[in-house]
């Protein structure tokens, strides 16, 4: 019996991602072994009723990030889940799944929206988007931007 081997890719403590679908690209993102799902800022977020559908409204990052666009979006299919903080509180988060970019290679995954606007990164990547294929290099950083500059 022969199993075949998922590649694997080495990520580091942080890097530089691409958001296809939410047209954010290059965004810094620290990668977090301790939190099960990924994490991104969002600066508004509401339920509002389209074409008599409960739909997702929001808009990500915030006007002092430099990326910030102020595009909005709207998810028909998204969830409410409580989430565990950082300080091990319970927060209800809305949860959207979406591609992420790495290593020229894509992947679905959910993204929780989270005020990070006091923290250095926008984006949070937890496990269950590195259980894909991925292992942690922690001395390093940026691995998926430099494979991603050297092709471009």
């Amino acid at each position: 019996m022969s199993f075949a081997m998922k590649k694997k890719y080495t990520i580091g403590r942080s890097d530089k991602i691409d958001l296809p679908e939410l047209h954010l690209f290059e965004l810094e993102a620290k990668v977090d072994t301790g939190a099960f799902t990924s994490a991104i800022h969002y600066h508004h977020a509401e339920l509002i009723e389209r074409e008599g559908k409960t739909v997702l409204h929001f808009t990500l990052l915030d006007p002092t990030h430099p990326d910030y666009n102020d595009r909005s979006f709207y998810f028909e299919e998204f969830e409410q889940r409580k989430i565990k903080n950082s300080f091990g509180d319970s927060e209800e988060r809305f949860i959207i799944n979406t591609t992420i970019t790495l290593f020229g290679k894509n992947f679905k995954t959910d993204f929780s929206l989270s005020n990070r606007g006091n923290l250095k990164f926008p984006i949070l990547l937890g496990r269950k988007l590195l259980k894909k294929g991925f292992t942690v290099d922690v001395a390093r950083k940026d691995l998926s931007f430099r494979n991603k500059s050297r092709k471009e």
